[in-house]
């Protein structure tokens, strides 16, 4: 494997089995803060590419170990795209895979930012955000799928971070060095025994296989804007599953960067398909909590007194849907 970097080389770009004939990299940077992959994006003599590498860790978190063939599922994802002209039009196009070196090349989609400013105070998504993420997820959990990857070290990696290390008292994550107070906190739904036993069914259903293809991080860093247009990128954790599991990620949030509260039954009524509102609400909860008082932090603009009540929140949905 030929194991790429920030700082690679247009000459060990060059000699990667990826380019059309005649095609050689001129310039070489990185692609925006991915949190799982190194992404780079290359302009060719004939075009621009993003370049995304795979490693056996999460690029963000070196010590967190990951299955390294995530980008194999990726691509999988895309190719179904493929098969659906609204899902298409979501979805960059895959230009060449290289199993070999865990190297998938798709299009470039020029100058698009992902949706992180929703946690800035005052931000509000549009109502042709709120549609066009519909039509997506519309169109995604109601595709036909006769086959596709079961994923499932990418699931036990992410049940791990949403279902057990956000609620284990002892998980050397000092929570005061987020916010003073919040390790405090978060001691009252570590231990108690009720919402444990609630997240553990939550996380044994989350591991069931299911029916509908679900992108498996539906939220804003997953989410590009080009002009009025949205695009949206990063299905590595993509399983057949709940697609409940999509809606309350989402929904989880809106509520977390403070969105009107009728962004979600606006959603709701553009969202063509059958749900469950039980689900939703449990999924929405569990990535309340697990994103206020696990390891994948947001740069919520948020005092802990707001925390207490979106915890206290999730808490009463966790136990009561």
């Amino acid at each position: 494997m030929i194991d790429l970097s920030e700082n690679s080389t247009v000459e060990t770009l060059s000699n990667l089995p990826i380019w059309n004939s005649g095609e050689k990299p001129n310039k070489s940077e990185i692609a925006g803060e991915s949190n799982m992959n190194l992404v780079l994006r290359i302009a060719t003599n004939h075009r621009k590419v993003i370049l995304k590498q795979s490693k056996p860790y999460v690029r963000k978190f070196p010590q967190i170990p990951a299955p390294i063939n995530r980008i194999m599922v990726e691509k999988e994802f895309y190719t179904l795209m493929v098969s659906d002209p609204i899902l298409a039009s979501f979805s960059p196009k895959v230009y060449h895979f290289d199993p070999e070196n865990y190297i998938l090349l798709t299009e470039d989609l020029g100058k698009a930012i992902d949706f992180m400013e929703i946690y800035s105070k005052g931000f509000s998504l549009s109502e042709s955000i709120i549609a066009q993420l519909a039509v997506y997820l519309n169109a995604l959990h109601s595709l036909k799928v006769s086959s596709f990857p079961e994923n499932l070290e990418m699931k036990q990696l992410n049940h791990i971070h949403i279902f057990n290390f956000p609620f284990e008292e002892e998980n050397a994550f000092d929570l005061d060095t987020v916010q003073p107070g919040l390790q405090a906190l978060s001691l009252t739904y570590k231990r108690d025994k009720e919402l444990k036993k609630a997240i553990h069914t939550l996380g044994e259903q989350y591991l069931a296989t299911g029916k509908a293809l679900v992108h498996g991080d539906f939220y804003p860093t997953s989410w590009l804007q080009i002009g009025e247009e949205i695009r949206i990128i990063d299905p590595e954790f993509g399983f057949m599953g709940d697609p409940e599991f999509d809606l309350g990620v989402l929904f989880a949030h809106f509520k977390l960067s403070r969105q009107a509260n009728s962004l979600k039954t606006d959603f709701l009524k553009k969202y063509k398909n059958s749900y469950s509102e039980a689900k939703i609400s449990q999924y929405e909860a569990i990535e309340i909590m697990r994103r206020l008082i696990g390891i994948a932090q947001l740069p919520l603009q948020l005092n802990l007194s707001e925390k207490e009540e979106l915890l206290a929140a999730a808490s009463y949905q966790l136990l009561n849907a």
